[in-house]
């Protein structure tokens, strides 16, 4: 499964799979505990699918930086989430080396570490959609 059915909702801790659409919203599946929620407009809902990294030259979508991560990691999990402040930088730089360290804070490293963390965690490591995309969005320029 690809990232287009993984939501970030605000306020909400972990990562959430979209099951099925509601009138007034949708219900969501907790990653971390199977727990079933039901999340309406007023919820602040991302789609880590339409999420991008800021860098000095383009934005790079979140499952590129997943693939990359997973790439340098082997498949298996990055560093803890809750390292130093500079352990997480030098680490992102290494995945990513040219993030816009002036757009792309420390607090959105943590975030996208522990997300690709859970992710691996619950064996949901097929990120390869969204880098074809961005392949396929290469050849056409």
């Amino acid at each position: 499964m690809g990232l287009e059915k993984i939501l970030a909702i605000s306020g909400k801790p972990g990562l959430y799979e979209m099951n099925a659409q509601t009138r007034g919203g949708f219900i969501a599946t907790s990653i971390v505990d199977g727990k079933k929620i039901s999340v309406n407009l007023r919820h602040n809902v991302s789609v880590l699918s339409e999420i991008a990294i800021y860098t000095y030259t383009e934005e790079v979508p979140l499952g590129v930086v997943f693939q990359k991560i997973k790439d340098k990691e082997n498949g298996g999990e990055a560093i803890d989430h809750k390292s130093s402040k500079a352990e997480l930088e030098a680490y992102f730089s290494e995945v990513l080396p040219d993030y816009d360290a002036d757009r792309v804070y420390t607090s959105d490293i943590k975030k996208i570490i522990q997300w690709y963390n859970l992710l691996v965690k619950n064996e949901m490591t097929d990120f390869s959609k969204d880098t074809n995309e961005e392949k396929s969005k290469d050849e056409e320029e």
